[in-house]
């Protein structure tokens, strides 16, 4: 655990009021440090989970020589004749699960099926379709170019050899990872605790689902784009509800969250309104790397560590991020900043988001010195070129533009003005959102 000096030395280096967004990622992954508990669970609760130690394989897979197709097994010596042809005779059969129990000489082949052991003496399979042989007839004839020697055999540990790693620590477990495991014969397998993360929405205005809207007031949407970000990642989501712009329930309500979370997120409260008191809290029993981020929508953002005791440094910490109000903004900064650091605490080895090329179909006005993340949307046409389309407001409060879009527009730092038919970067959201 890094002290709160160290912590506040690291972020001294960095101005606070407007980061590049590839500043704070670089912070953010700085102090993402893995959850250590480690537990044992079956195999089939282990989907999503993060694999806590590698997994060597105790086993060859496939654990034998077998045949891949239905067909004849033959030593293929016998395809170095010099004749046009091949005859053998047929010695016998095997199916999986019921190997040929014999070993065939040189002029005999034996009939199998895929998956079959391969007999003693037989390192060739010609495949059925290739063979001539009559109804009662004990040998087989085909072409002595059809097949080379060694064709249509799995060797044993072709998949996975005995002692070597089937699967590396931070791995997420997927659906494929679970069959491989099964085929191991391992049943259970080690896996980070879930990382904890608590969350909650602030503001006076905010109503939760059921109840009547008053004059100026809304309903709370983010926690619930926050609840279902969360699942995806497979965390244990600790939803706080919503909390009043007062000082003392915010405090409470961030007191209590860093008591019981490695994570603590919340919506709304850090700009520079005056209801906004999470900053001015975090500033008595936090540290605080920055507020501010060079990137659009998601420009408010705070980020740093909260305390459970009075003080920074006393009680339990948690990292804290503070996400703005508008609910596009929430979102855009938690992939853009929030994911990867979420994962990394999983003890995930997280893989970059995939970036592709695409030719904007209309002009996009853009400042530079700051990183934008426009909605869009993206299509892909005959010749499998990618053409993305703004979806029109860029409003950070225009929820209804993220579920139309299928994609983030990527505009860099450094980037201005974009002219129609110029190639911009795009992260499509499949598999994302």
């Amino acid at each position: 655990m890094t002290t709160h000096n160290e912590f506040s030395r690291c972020v001294a280096q960095y101005d606070p009021h407007a980061l590049p967004v590839s500043a704070a990622q670089a912070i953010t992954r700085e102090w993402a440090t893995p959850v250590a508990a480690v537990e044992r669970v079956a195999l089939r609760d282990a989907l999503e989970r993060v694999l806590a130690a590698d997994i060597v394989s105790p086993i060859d897979v496939p654990s034998h020589d077998n045949s891949a197709m239905d067909g004849y097994a033959f030593n293929g010596a016998a395809l170095a004749g010099g004749t046009p042809s091949v005859e053998l005779t047929v010695a016998g059969k095997a199916l999986a699960g019921h190997p040929f129990a014999g070993r065939i000489e040189a002029a005999q082949c034996v009939r199998v099926m895929t998956g079959a052991c391969m007999p003693d003496g037989c390192d060739t399979v010609v495949p059925q379709e290739l063979v001539e042989r009559s109804a009662d007839s004990p040998s087989i004839r085909f072409a002595a170019d059809a097949v080379q020697a060694g064709a249509n055999r799995r060797l044993a540990g072709e998949d996975l050899a005995r002692g070597h790693a089937a699967l590396r620590a931070g791995r997420v477990i997927r659906a494929s990872d679970l069959g491989l495991l099964a085929s191991l014969g391992i049943g259970e397998v080690n896996v980070r605790r879930r990382l904890r993360v608590a969350f909650f929405s602030t503001g006076d205005e905010l109503r939760s689902l059921g109840e009547p809207l008053d004059a100026g007031s809304v309903y709370d949407s983010n926690r619930y784009t926050l609840f279902a970000m969360l699942r995806r990642l497979n965390v244990d989501a600790l939803d706080l509800g919503v909390i009043r712009d007062e000082p003392a329930a915010l405090e409470a309500a961030l007191r209590s969250a860093a008591a019981s979370a490695d994570v603590v997120l919340t919506s709304g409260g850090v700009s520079v309104g005056e209801a906004d008191f999470t900053r001015q809290l975090l500033q008595t029993f936090g540290d605080v790397a920055f507020w501010s981020l060079a990137m659009r929508p998601g420009r408010p953002l705070a980020f740093g560590r909260i305390w459970s005791g009075e003080r920074p440094g006393v009680g339990l910490p948690a990292l804290f991020f503070g996400l703005p109000g508008n609910p596009v903004a929430v979102m855009v900064t938690f992939y853009q900043i929030v994911r990867e650091v979420l994962l990394l605490m999983s003890g995930a080895t997280p893989q970059a988001l995939p970036v592709i090329h695409a030719a904007s179909q209309r002009p996009i006005r853009k400042r530079p010195g700051r990183t934008e993340f426009q909605r869009g949307i993206a299509t892909q046409d005959a010749d499998g070129q990618w053409h993305v389309t703004p979806t029109g407001s860029q409003s950070s409060g225009v929820l209804s533009s993220m579920s139309e879009a299928n994609c983030f527009i990527v505009l860099g730092h450094d980037e201005g003005d974009i002219a129609e038919g110029e190639r911009v970067n795009i992260m499509l959201f499949h598999g994302l959102i």
